[in-house]
């Protein structure tokens, strides 16, 4: 077996469901707390910020007939397992999207892990030497091998960072300011496009 194979059965076996994930969130803002090792005012401000933003996304993104009629008839068998934290805004905007995506094939499942618990997962799947999250991980179901991966952002927020950083040498707080309103504008859209790109359908 494979060192990395490995990696991943180990973070499989501590992984939670979508549904677990909203219950830990809720739980961190009542107590005031964030996920991960790190903990700060800061980390918990965010944790609340984007357990609103999941709640809502929860509610309204909408997915067309059409891309919903893809997904369910697909006939691959896959884990989407989501590196993640409760402060990352990206994570709050995005993993709604993948699990309301994993609902409509019985034969998908999605599952969360903390990063900071998954460190060596976590190190296998840098974005440009950064452990920039979130990270999620297409398995086969059958032989949990990895097929593809996504993240941390959807192609098209992906490319506005690039530049920004590029321009600026690092992302400022305007700037996140900036993609969370590019994020409540989308609606989804552009991650879902993106996940029918990485599956082929």
């Amino acid at each position: 077996m494979s060192l990395s194979l490995n990696i991943i059965q180990n973070a499989l076996k501590d992984a939670i469901s979508y549904e677990a994930y909203t219950v830990l969130m809720q739980q961190l803002v009542d107590r005031g707390k964030s996920s991960g090792h790190e903990q700060s005012e800061y980390l918990s401000n965010y944790t609340m910020l984007n357990n609103k933003r999941m709640q809502r996304l929860n509610r309204t993104l909408s997915i067309s007939a059409d891309i919903q009629k893809r997904f369910v008839l697909d006939t691959r068998s896959f884990y989407f397992l989501i590196l993640s934290e409760s402060w990352c805004g990206d994570a709050a905007q995005s993993i709604p999207i993948w699990a309301k995506v994993a609902d409509l094939n019985t034969d998908w499942q999605l599952l969360i892990v903390s990063r900071d618990a998954h460190e060596g997962l976590m190190e296998l799947f840098l974005t440009n030497g950064s452990k920039s999250i979130p990270k999620v991980l297409v398995l086969n179901r059958v032989n949990e091998k990895l097929i593809a991966h996504w993240g941390p952002r959807p192609s098209a927020a992906s490319k506005m960072a690039a530049a920004f950083k590029e321009a600026h040498g690092t992302l400022t707080p305007e700037f996140k300011t900036d993609l969370q309103q590019w994020y409540n504008k989308d609606k989804g859209q552009t991650t879902l496009k993106d996940i029918l790109d990485l599956l082929g359908l």
